[in-house]
């Protein structure tokens, strides 16, 4: 049996450029790319925390430190220059994979700059 698990997350992730006429996915900083483990041509899910749309499309490479995240074609419907984004990989592991497995999460400023990196999300209090 596999689990589909979490890989990768840029969280907070401010939208740069929205491209309606532009190919299709999402052009993601090659820096921040890198550091969350997310491949070119990885399908990704990205949720919109400003209006709350929701959708799945791939990544593409943008500039090392260039800050850039640009939703393109018809997902530019669904968000806009600003918009606050959650940008998450997926990956499907076998039990035996599960015992050591950790995501890499990376914490994004609203210039798109890394404020942290970790590996595990804090309990939720009530």
């Amino acid at each position: 049996m596999h689990l589909t698990m979490l890989k990768a997350k840029l969280h907070r992730a401010r939208v740069t450029h929205s491209e309606l006429e532009y190919e299709g996915s999402c052009a993601i900083d090659g820096k921040l790319l890198d550091l969350a483990g997310i491949r070119e041509y990885e399908q990704i899910q990205i949720y919109n925390v400003t209006n709350g749309e929701r959708f799945t499309t791939y990544a593409i490479r943008a500039e090392d430190g260039s800050g850039i995240v640009s939703v393109n074609g018809a997902a530019a419907h669904k968000a806009s220059p600003k918009d606050i984004v959650i940008i998450c990989a997926f990956v499907a592991l076998s039990q035996q994979e599960l015992a050591s497995y950790k995501p890499t999460l990376v914490y994004l400023d609203e210039h798109n700059n890394v404020i942290r990196t970790a590996n595990t999300i804090p309990v939720q209090a009530a």
